[in-house]
């Protein structure tokens, strides 16, 4: 194994609690698996051209409602999803402080205008890491490879040189592709079996 010189963290899911997940099912009257949502939701032009900085939110909301048939206004759509995945999970700053200096520490998620500024008003975390590559800044949205490059690129790194902890399966196999060690987890306790086993902290 090339020695690890990258900890990249998705953000939701693995440091956050996903909440918006069981929210978009109980608009959908929960017709289908929250596995199939993901799929739609990573899958969706809709919410690549809002993740990536390309439609105001006003315009995303408008096409979501519609696109997935929900019967939300606009308001209370928006109202709803500024509140989605921006609880921190018990414990989940000392895990990523605990990621030795040598490391470089960054993270990795599909985000919009929305979410974004309320994650970095908690400066804690906005200061745990070196890079954030946030989608709706880079232009680059997982799973496509080339958000994964983008991070390689910009570190002076090589994807083996990077262990990549997301809570998708679309992600994780979008990093291996692109040469990046990636591991599926959700949560803490997982996040920091998977450090462990990277040799990252001690086992």
């Amino acid at each position: 194994m090339h020695s690890l010189r990258v900890v990249l963290f998705d953000i939701g899911g693995v440091l956050v609690e996903p909440s918006g997940v069981n929210t978009m099912l109980a608009w959908m009257g929960n017709r289908i698996s929250a596995e199939e949502l993901w799929r739609l939701w990573l899958t969706s032009p809709v919410v690549r051209a809002f993740e990536t900085g390309k439609m105001t939110p006003d315009a995303f909301a408008d096409r979501v409602i519609a696109d997935f048939d929900l019967p939300v206004p606009r308001d209370e759509f928006l109202r709803q999803m500024a509140l989605w995945s921006i609880t921190l999970f018990p414990g989940a700053l000392e895990l990523v402080e605990r990621v030795p200096a040598r490391y470089v520490r960054a993270t990795l998620c599909n985000t919009n205008p929305i979410h974004w500024p309320y994650l970095m008003n908690n400066e804690r975390l906005a200061h745990a890491f070196t890079h954030h590559f946030a989608s709706h800044l880079t232009g680059k949205i997982k799973p496509d490879e080339d958000a994964f490059h983008h991070v390689v690129d910009t570190l002076a790194c090589t994807p083996q040189e990077v262990l990549f902890l997301d809570d998708n399966d679309l992600n994780v196999a979008g990093a291996r592709a692109a040469g990046m060690n990636a591991v599926r987890v959700q949560g803490i306790a997982e996040a920091e079996r998977a450090l462990q086993s990277f040799g990252v902290f001690e086992a």
